[in-house]
């Protein structure tokens, strides 16, 4: 797939995204700022490689930004199984 990419983000979630960038979670800081660099225009292979995953990865975060916003890069907890 070739082209612009059709990400966008509103003000309130560049806020989101820039105050997750800073997280003490590096994978979680790490899909932030892969977010904020593909707004800025860069392609997937080449945020691949700053962060050393792979382009397909780069690209299911901005689809999963694209879906469910910044709560969706953001840090999950498991759920507690209570037996």
């Amino acid at each position: 797939m070739s082209g612009q990419s059709p990400l966008a983000a509103s003000a309130e979630q560049r806020d989101g995204l820039r105050r997750l960038a800073i997280s003490a979670n590096r994978a979680e800081a790490d899909r932030a700022r892969a977010i904020l660099l593909s707004l800025s225009g860069w392609k997937s292979a080449a945020i691949g490689e700053v962060f050393g995953v792979r382009e397909d990865t780069v690209r299911d975060w901005r689809s999963t930004f694209m879906r469910d916003g910044v709560a969706g890069i953001e840090r999950h907890q498991l759920p507690v199984v209570l037996r």
